[in-house]
């Protein structure tokens, strides 16, 4: 758009017109085309799943298959739903997105819930649990490191033994009262035990925690640590100290998947989730990239139209109807300003001249049938299969509301800004 915009204005440029003159007609049809874009859009409703298909389907079907794209839809569509809550921004950062490189790129699926790229470091410890608690925590099961220089003097190898009998009995301390809290909730029922930890667990640690059937994870990275919270329920805490049965959160199974020498852990069936994890699968690294590409674009794309509330008609159909609008602006506009109103109109016909030339058709003669439809006083867009005219809100082709503010606003001021290069050269000379 930026290109195009410069492109238009150099042809007036090259017959003298000062590039201030181009600057103040683009200004003013650019006040007029953000007015046209108020006007253009088109409410909706939210929580139709079908409407937000095609939302999504729209974003991402440049870059996938359509086979792929069919399948992705309703997992980008499903993860933004899941993690969206009443009058709150809908943050994606809730959103995981993992990648195991084998099997097909169609087996991408969602997780409600949270899959985790590590798994227990004790062979004893049990691989596949249900119905269990998660007790998310942040607490050190191992000994550390002091933090600050110190000194220690020991006299006898007596002394250094006591010593770290009383670290360990210290941190064996610790895990007895996960053990407790375990026996707690776990003694009159069927239910298991899962500890998701922060920091690290040391091998006698984790021999305790197995002995007890207790499902431990640890150095788990920090950020899954909200995410798990958010997904299962419960409080992340820091100290042995908030050990409460209100701290746990639940998730319905609990298990873990090898791939090669990787370990994956799955947590699933839980309720109410506010966080999830897309699950990418995909033959090679190129592949994956793809879906990952195609996942963010989709993702954002449906959180702009859920907090926007609205959409644009897609397809090249707006940039059409404003090259129209543009051109009643100029009519009615006098002097040399006309000329920034021509230039910024016949940049915005690079959005269906660019699908035009993607999709194998002739420009002219797209364009002239575009034009000759909206004229008629049908809002159309270009139909990529065929070359003919289309109405994109029947298609189920949608543009995104801010996204295109945001493309006109920035294109405009970007260009203005370039076209006085020039002139803010030479004065500072």
């Amino acid at each position: 758009m930026i290109g195009e915009i410069l492109n238009q204005s150099e042809r007036y440029l090259v017959e003298g017109l000062h590039p201030r003159v181009i600057i103040d007609g683009i200004e003013l049809a650019k006040d007029r085309l953000v007015e046209f874009l108020d006007e253009s859009r088109v409410p909706k409703d939210v929580t139709n799943h079908e409407f937000l298909y095609n939302v999504c389907k729209t974003a991402i079907s440049t870059k996938i298959t359509q086979k792929l794209a069919d399948k992705l839809t309703p997992v980008i569509v499903d993860a933004v739903l899941t993690i969206k809550k009443e009058k709150e921004p809908i943050d994606l950062h809730m959103v995981e997105i993992l990648s195991m490189q084998h099997s097909s790129d169609l087996d991408t699926r969602l997780v409600k819930g949270l899959v985790l790229d590590h798994g227990a470091r004790n062979s004893e410890m049990p691989k596949k649990v249900k119905n269990a608690y998660i007790l998310t925590c942040n607490i050190s099961l191992e000994p550390e490191k002091p933090t600050n220089v110190a000194t220690i003097n020991i006299k006898d190898a007596i002394s250094r033994e006591g010593m770290l009998m009383m670290e360990r009995q210290y941190i064996d301390d610790r895990v007895r009262r996960i053990i407790d809290l375990k026996r707690t909730v776990c003694e009159d029922n069927d239910k298991k035990f899962v500890v998701i930890n922060e920091k690290g667990i040391d091998p006698a640690s984790l021999a305790m925690l197995a002995s007890e059937g207790i499902l431990a994870l640890r150095r788990a990275k920090r950020r899954n640590m909200e995410r798990c919270a958010k997904a299962c329920g419960g409080v992340s805490i820091n100290s042995v100290d908030d050990l409460k049965p209100e701290v746990l959160g639940f998730a319905g199974s609990v298990y873990q998947h090898s791939l090669g020498e990787e370990t994956y852990t799955f947590i699933e069936q839980v309720e109410n989730p506010f966080s999830c994890t897309v699950l990418i699968k995909g033959p090679n690294k190129h592949s994956i990239q793809q879906i990952k590409d195609a996942i963010y674009d989709g993702l954002r794309s449906v959180k702009n139209t859920v907090e926007d509330g609205c959409v644009l008609p897609g397809a090249g159909a707006f940039e059409m109807a404003a090259y129209l609008d543009l051109m009643k602006l100029k009519e009615r506009t006098p002097g040399r300003m006309k000329l920034g109103i021509q230039a910024l109109a016949d940049a915005l016909l690079i959005i269906p001249k660019t699908l035009a030339i993607n999709s194998g058709f002739d420009v002219i003669d797209t364009i002239l049938k575009l034009e000759e439809e909206n004229r008629n006083g049908h809002t159309v867009g270009l139909n990529v299969y065929t070359g003919d005219p289309i109405d994109p809100l029947a298609a189920g082709i949608f543009d995104g509301y801010r996204v295109k503010r945001n493309l006109i606003l920035s294109s405009i001021t970007i260009s203005n800004q370039l076209l006085l290069v020039d002139e803010v050269m030479a004065t500072n000379k």
